[in-house]
């Protein structure tokens, strides 16, 4: 199952990481780091998530992730997924509500592998 081979990835970044624990996006990144993963949060409006250095773009993260997963709003997944495609990541988790049929498209066209389901379930 697709999930389960995403989940064998250990380099994953986090799209809209954040300093709210009460926000998924803070709650993914821990959950993440907390259960082994290699994890490097990404939002330009943050400088530190959890006490680790938070990246603007996924080209500026020191290594390329297998596998990213968004919790940001359709409309801000556009650039990260066109970024991601051009780095050679090809694997992209959505969470619920990240996504809608142009996001979906837009990952089709640029020949992505992604799963919608919820990381915290899958993870637990």
């Amino acid at each position: 199952m697709l999930e389960y081979e995403m989940l064998d990835c250990k380099v994953w970044a986090v799209i809209g990481a954040n300093e709210n624990p009460k926000k998924y996006g803070n709650m993914i990144y821990r959950k993440l780091k907390a259960r082994g993963y290699n994890v490097y949060p990404v939002n330009p409006r943050y400088e530190t998530v959890d006490g680790d250095t938070c990246y603007a773009t996924l080209s500026d993260l020191p290594e390329v992730p297998d596998v990213i997963n968004m919790v940001v709003a359709p409309a801000r997944g556009d650039a990260f997924l066109r970024e991601a495609a051009s780095l050679g990541i090809h694997y992209v988790w959505l969470q619920p509500g990240t996504y809608d049929d142009d996001l979906l498209q837009l990952i089709e066209e640029l020949e992505l592998t992604a799963v919608q389901a919820c990381v915290l379930v899958a993870t637990r």
